[in-house]
This record gives C-alpha cells, sequence and structure tokens, in this order.
C-alpha cells in the first residue's frame, strides 16, 4: 500500500518536512513518531541463523514498540513476502550465514530494487567486510555482543530512511502522473521552460509564435500545480527531465542548451 498524495496538492507542501538528516531520533521512538496503526507500524527484518540471537534480538526490538519478523538464513528472507509499501521497514543482518551470506543478501536486494536499509549485526565484523556493506549502502555495521542502544538508535535511523525514500517516491509519482496529462507540444515546452530560456527563444525553437507559447507556458504550470519557474525546475529534476531530456522534434539542440544554462546558473 503506498502512501496517498492527491492530485490537487502543491508540489511545495508535498516535500514541506524536514530532512533526515534534521532529526533526532529517540532509541525506540519510531512505533509512535511513524503511526500506530497496523498498516503503518514500522517492520524490522531479523535474518540470522543462530536461534538464540534471533529471539534476543526480536524480545529487544518488541519490546520498544516495533513489529518484528525473523528469518533463519537468507533463502528464508528472500522466499517470504515482507510488509507493504507505506510501513517503514529495516533489516538486521548476520554477515556469516551457510549458502547466501549477509554481504550477499545486501547485493541482491541492490541490484532488485529493493531499496531496504540494513544494519549488520555480526560476530565476525572485519574492516574489509565492514567497508563493503557501508559502500552498498548500509546503516551501520554493529558487533556481537551488540549494545541495546547502539542497535535501536541504528534501527531507529534505518526506519526514518525508509520512511523518507517511501515519501519521495510518492511525490515522484505523483508528479509523473501529472506529467503524464502534458500534451506533447506541452512537454516539448516544459523541457525548454526549465532551461531558463524566455518564451520568445522557445517560440524561436519550436517554430512557433511568443502568444502560443504563452498559452503551452500557463497550461503547463496549471496541470503541474506549479506555483513558479523555480518550482517547475525542482519538479523537472524530480522526474529527470534533463537527465533523460524528453524529446524534442523540432530541437536536436535542446539537450546541450539545457547543460549551458545549468552550468550558467
Amino acid at each position: 500500500m503506498r502512501a496517498a498524495i492527491s492530485s490537487n496538492v502543491p508540489y511545495s507542501t508535498m516535500l514541506d518536512h524536514p530532512s533526515v538528516e534534521s532529526r533526532s531520533p529517540t532509541p525506540g521512538s519510531a512505533a509512535t513518531s511513524f503511526g500506530k496503526s497496523p498498516s503503518a507500524s514500522p517492520t524490522v527484518h531479523i535474518v540470522d541463523d543462530d536461534a538464540s540471537v534471533r529471539k534476543s534480538l526480536a524480545r529487544l526490538l518488541k519490546s520498544a514498540g516495533y513489529r518484528v519478523e525473523t528469518y533463519e538464513g537468507a533463502q528464508d528472507f528472500l522466499v517470504h513476502d515482507h510488509a507493504p509499501e507505506g510501513s517503514p521497514q529495516c533489516l538486521v543482518l548476520d554477515v556469516r550465514m551457510p549458502k547466501i551470506n549477509g554481504l550477499d543478501l545486501q547485493t541482491r536486494l541492490c541490484e532488485s530494487g529493493m531499496d531496504l536499509p540494513v544494519i549488520f549485526a555480526t560476530g565476525h565484523g572485519d574492516v574489509p567486510s565492514s567497508v563493503r556493506a557501508m559502500k552498498v549502502g548500509a546503516v551501520d555495521f554493529l558487533t556481537k555482543p551488540i549494545d541495546d542502544r547502539a542497535l535501536l538508535g541504528a534501527v531507529e535511523r534505518g526506519l526514518a530512511l525508509d520512511a523518507e525514500r517511501q515519501r519521495t517516491t510518492a511525490v515522484v509519482n505523483e508528479l509523473k502522473t501529472r506529467l503524464g496529462r502534458l500534451t506533447p507540444r506541452e512537454r516539448e515546452v516544459l523541457a525548454l521552460v526549465v532551461t531558463g530560456m524566455l518564451n520568445k527563444q522557445i517560440a524561436g525553437r519550436l517554430g512557433t509564435c511568443e502568444r502560443t507559447i504563452k498559452v503551452h507556458r500557463a497550461r503547463v504550470m496549471k496541470k503541474m500545480q506549479a506555483g513558479s519557474v523555480a518550482e517547475l525546475v525542482r519538479m523537472a529534476d524530480l522526474v529527470n527531465i534533463g537527465s533523460a531530456p524528453i524529446a524534442l522534434a523540432h530541437s536536436p539542440a535542446a539537450g546541450s542548451s539545457r547543460v549551458g544554462a545549468r552550468a550558467a546558473r
């Protein structure tokens, strides 16, 4: 279940929230900060081949108010369905396990597009393993015996990261929906407006009159629900207009124009 965003909500309101870095999480507080309803309950997945470790970590995390799912190995985790989008999640993962180790599972998840924050908790930590884990995006690399506060703090950070990722994904999906309402000509105009070009320049590029461009530009602003050109540029960046530019039938040089405009800012 994905976070619902009304198509009438302005972009500036959609992104009006504190960044992950600005938060000061209190260990164990995520169960209330992310909401109390079952669908929004933060979930912590524990993958460890040691039953006693799974039981101990699960007891600690449940006492802090988290929903906990345990797995006896990487393969067990991979074959199970997990909590749907809309429920912040993170993974507490052992490194040395039979068949598929924790580092390989982390890599598989990244390659499959399952962007789940990972906290490594292992009795076999070493510098190369920790460096590899952090490079792939691990939240933390903890060694056993694990300090309770260190684990709770890492879990809180992981859940905050996942909540932020899901919110950003929902915003991007909404912007793509708005983008889909534009006509082909309006999409061409949008791609040029966000380069900083004036109406007269756009008209010359597309082979039409300035008055027509003004009409298209107004429709773009209305359909995208942008309050300013600066806001429209931020929207375009989020939906990758520029890194994957919209094709302009009459403008083979549009891509280089955008690069030059951005460099001049």
